[in-house]
């Protein structure tokens, strides 16, 4: 079992997650957040199978984390505080320890645990054709068509930092600083460009990982890309693709 701790106090976290390592030495500790925010951003990039999560937290309550990320792995509650226990259940809950957390009460929550939660054997995988159709195709488009005054010349995909919409039109962003109108929308753009080099970040915005010069923190748990030349707009990656966005990155 890989288990993450989110607790905002660092004895309390240093303590459980000793517990834990006492009563189940195999267990693997991924890693521990104490915010909201952090928790937020990161979870979703990680490989874990249970949460030891606080109530309270640095920036505001565990809950608020579920308004921005879809969490589906069990949770076991630990807490000062008795009044969130009818909360806590409406979630993917274990089981709800105040503290100071007894040796044997957390002992009898990781066995809760793995009766209920253990990894059920997964069925064989069937074939997806829509998958095995695209698997099959071009790893993406190579170059656009692009008018420039009363003159057509080719863009190379290599050389695209973003597209992006504006103003009901879709343009290429390119290396040398140039934006260029194309005959697309960028849902179709999305599609004719390859997955391994371009991810969608919002509705606006589709990144070539090549260019990204820097990413930054920005509020409500999103993320700011730079780019060299840029300076339209901000771009910025939407709250909903944080996760998939850094797994992509991370693949």
């Amino acid at each position: 079992m890989r288990f993450i701790i989110i607790e905002d106090e660092q004895l309390a976290a240093k303590r459980l997650r000793s517990l834990i390592e006492a009563i189940r030495p195999g267990y693997e500790f991924v890693s521990k957040f104490d915010s909201v925010e952090s928790a937020s951003i990161s979870l979703p990039a990680l490989a874990y199978d249970v949460l030891f999560m606080d109530i309270q937290l640095a920036d505001g309550i565990s809950f608020d984390i579920f308004d921005q990320i879809k969490i589906d792995k069990p949770i076991i509650f630990t807490t000062a505080y008795d009044e969130f226990a009818l909360k806590a259940f409406k979630t993917n809950s274990v089981d709800y320890l105040l503290k100071p957390i007894a040796e044997a009460e957390l002992g009898n929550a990781i066995e809760k645990l793995e009766q209920n939660f253990s990894k059920k054997e997964e069925p064989s995988p069937t074939v997806d054709l829509n998958q095995l159709v695209k698997a099959m195709q071009p790893s993406g488009k190579e170059r656009f068509v692009v008018k420039v005054g009363d003159h057509l010349k080719t863009v190379e995909t290599a050389d695209i930092q973003l597209v992006y919409s504006q103003d009901k039109g879709t343009y290429l962003f390119t290396t040398a600083g140039k934006r260029f109108l194309i005959d697309y929308t960028l849902d179709k753009a999305e599609d004719l460009l390859s997955t391994s080099q371009f991810f969608r970040i919002s509705r606006k915005y589709m990144i070539n990982m090549n260019y990204i010069k820097d990413i930054i923190a920005f509020t409500n748990s999103r993320l700011e890309i730079v780019v060299d030349h840029f300076d339209e707009d901000q771009i910025i990656v939407a709250r909903e693709r944080v996760g998939e966005f850094k797994s992509w990155l991370d693949r």
